[in-house]
């Protein structure tokens, strides 16, 4: 049993640049290296309204159109509007992911990471580094809450409270 005291949590998002690739199964093979446990994954279809959640950062900037179509995979057609979102457990796990996956800016990633080997720029500018990993312990816990609930998760990872909505006790994040 891992010591729960050095345990981080991540979360990771396999982008439609990734999936309109074929890339899952690279991309998974490459994370393992990193020796960490999967404790939530699902396909999700990614709303305008989780985009600028995801990205309100960058919200306001004259690109976040551009970079919606190509987060929700509306570049790419119906059949790849969705992303792999996964949630990976383990010691230093946040350090361990994002050295596996690179740079963010994929003409900058080493060619030996995720991003370097399968990322470029698209004609518009956007970049297609075909994954997302959180980059600190706030942004994960921010992360997780924002695109799993409590029940998704396989662990309690973070604290949650019970509410009763219309006679139907549900967990929700405290």
């Amino acid at each position: 049993m891992q010591n729960k005291e050095k345990t981080q949590y991540t979360l990771i998002i396999l982008k439609p640049d990734a999936l309109v690739k074929s890339l899952t199964g690279n991309i998974l093979t490459r994370l393992s290296e990193a020796r960490l446990r999967i404790i939530a994954a699902k396909i999700v279809k990614v709303s305008r309204e989780i985009a600028e959640k995801h990205y309100a950062h960058l919200k306001e900037k004259p690109f976040f159109n551009d970079l919606y179509e190509y987060f929700s995979g509306k570049t790419y057609g119906p059949d790849y509007e969705r992303v792999l979102v996964m949630v990976y457990e383990g010691d230093d796990a946040i350090t361990k992911v994002r050295k596996i996956a690179g740079a963010t800016n994929p003409l900058e990633a080493d060619p030996i990471t995720i991003r370097g080997a399968y990322g470029r720029i698209n004609k518009k500018g956007i970049m297609e580094n075909v994954i997302h990993c959180s980059d600190s312990d706030e942004s994960a816990e921010n992360e997780v809450k924002m695109w799993f609930k409590p029940d998704d998760i396989i662990e309690n990872i973070y604290p949650t409270k019970v509410e009763t909505i219309r006679d139907y006790k549900i967990r929700t994040w405290a």
